[in-house]
């Protein structure tokens, strides 16, 4: 067995029993583009073998999609894909897990109207309504992965030979997902305790506010009554615990919609909708986005916030250390589940549900009275820097240095 086929197995294993913790007998949904079907298939042989009843997988393809977005009538981008939306409803509902592994070009839909990436969004979107409802309330086990494509190997490494790209992107992900460690699954073990570990003190903190400091950066965040900050794992409607996301650094909650004021100014380039943003900021009045700017990919970023009402707003404050591995490693990944996991970051648009205590079981309305935000759109965008201070404040009056240059203070 080669060094690689060994660091795919391990891959595969840790998104069976790591990421979405599959159990015996269980339905597994399998979403993935064609680029990664070395990996997807992996993961559907692992998942019989550790005992799976059934295996669906749905493939997604970049060129297919690319024609799409050139050539369909504009009205093909106004329709709801409900038929798939209720097929997947179906699954989750009888108990199926979700695993996603993308590979995606960041620059696949470069030169496409705006119009047609955002009606694009909004009918996908709205036809999941449901679904993302489930997906943020943690009702199921869901993982996301990915696996390299041409394309994205060649953004991330423009400069290394043609031949080389996509070897240089395995090795990459394999060490940010640690499968290239001696003993993988306690390795993530290990992770998982020191996530869990930061979480718990925020929580027993249980600040009223978070305030920003660096570099283009003054921007005060209120922290709605009862907040959760989580990390790592989350349990799902059956008391499974999984991982949603392969690599994970981040501890996260959600914001008071209402209660955000001041400018960020982003740290890393957002790749959205095939599309790069760049250099951008945003100045928020009473938690609403009273004023922006971007020196890359405005229109793309005008579509983003301009969703609905909802997009307006804050859905997420994370909190990840700049000495990260993902950081470390020095590259820019051009995807949000890496780069996301290199740098503290905030989103755009809905509130993960779990993220005040008792949310999964509370209705939109319910939610929107805790002072969570909903909207179709949830958009995480990069914040951290080195020379990033974030402080603490009591519902007293006291603060305390949460982060200080770019790192963790406590």
């Amino acid at each position: 067995m080669t060094d690689f086929q060994t660091k795919l197995n391990n891959y595969a294993d840790i998104i069976l029993r790591i990421g979405v913790h599959l159990q015996q007998g269980q339905t597994l949904i399998v979403n993935a583009d064609l680029d990664a079907a070395d990996l997807a298939r992996l993961v559907v042989k692992r998942a019989y073998e550790l005992g799976a009843a059934r295996v669906k997988v749905f493939w997604t393809d970049d060129i297919a999609t690319r024609h799409h977005f050139d050539l369909a009538p504009d009205a093909a981008f106004l329709e709801e894909p409900k038929w798939s939306a209720a097929e997947k409803m179906e699954l989750v509902e009888s108990g199926a897990a979700s695993v996603t592994i993308k590979s995606s070009d960041p620059d696949l839909l470069r030169g496409v109207a705006k119009e047609r990436i955002v009606n694009a969004e909004k009918a996908a979107r709205g036809a999941n309504t449901k679904y993302r409802e489930y997906v943020q309330a943690f009702r199921f086990s869901w993982c996301l992965a990915t696996a390299p494509s041409e394309g994205w190997a060649a953004k991330v490494f423009p400069d290394a030979p043609k031949e080389e790209q996509v070897s240089l992107l395995w090795d990459a992900i394999f060490r940010m997902v640690r499968a290239d460690q001696p003993d993988p699954i306690a390795a993530w073990e290990h992770h998982l305790a020191e996530l869990k570990r930061r979480a718990d003190y925020l929580n027993a903190k249980a600040y009223k506010m978070l305030h920003y400091t660096s570099e283009g950066t003054d921007l005060s965040i209120e922290l709605p009554e009862g907040h959760v900050w989580l990390g790592g794992r989350k349990t799902n409607d059956q008391g499974i615990a999984f991982v949603p996301n392969l690599p994970t650094e981040e501890v996260y909650t959600a914001p008071l919609a209402n209660g955000v004021n001041g400018t960020v100014r982003s740290k890393k380039p957002l790749s959205y909708g095939g599309n790069i943003i760049d250099n951008f900021s945003f100045t928020f009045e009473n938690g609403r986005i009273a004023d922006w700017s971007a020196e890359q990919g405005a229109e793309t970023l005008q579509g983003l916030i301009e969703m609905d009402e909802g997009s307006h707003y804050l859905g997420e404050v994370a909190l990840v250390p700049f000495d990260s591995p993902i950081s470390n490693s020095n590259l820019l990944f051009y995807k949000t589940i890496f780069d996301e996991n290199a740098s503290c970051h905030l989103a755009i648009g809905s509130a993960y549900a779990a993220c005040v205590e008792g949310g999964g079981k509370l209705s939109r309305e319910e939610l929107k009275a805790r002072g969570l935000n909903n909207s179709l759109a949830h958009t995480d965008f990069m914040v951290g820097s080195k020379d990033l201070t974030i402080r603490g404040i009591a519902k007293d009056g006291a603060e305390e240095l949460v982060f200080k240059d770019g790192n963790w203070a406590i």
